[in-house]
């Protein structure tokens, strides 16, 4: 299983693209632990932030699974966001104030690295 996943990694961005968005945020969950969690229970919009980091091939992966609330329900819906290594700290510094303006700052703006998050407009 670890050649696998170590193959995978090899060449992330290009095989990631082949994956679905699903698949993707299945294989973080289960080999990048427990993740550090986020909860916004005031925001109309994001419901909670999950950060996972992860290693392959003596490289640190950051990812980011934004758990989007949707309207009249209690479900919601999970986009994954490739992020650099300090976006956990800053959304963390900034998410109590407004998650909302702390996922289009920190966030969003890696919404097309992996092709598995969706291209909002403000």
């Amino acid at each position: 299983m670890k050649n696998i996943i170590f193959l995978i990694f090899l060449s992330f961005p290009f095989t990631m693209r082949g994956q679905s968005c699903d698949e993707i945020i299945k294989l973080v969950k289960k080999e990048g632990g427990y993740g550090t969690t986020y909860s916004s229970i005031n925001s109309d919009a994001i419901s909670k932030v999950t950060f996972y980091r992860m290693t392959a091939d003596y490289k640190t992966l950051y990812f980011a699974i934004v758990c989007f609330k949707k309207e009249f329900s209690y479900s919601s819906t999970e986009y994954i966001y490739q992020v650099a290594s300090n976006t956990s700290l800053n959304y963390a510094g900034n998410y109590l104030s407004s998650a909302g303006k702390a996922f289009w700052t920190y966030i969003q703006p890696y919404n097309e690295n992996l092709g598995g998050a969706p291209n909002f407009k403000q």
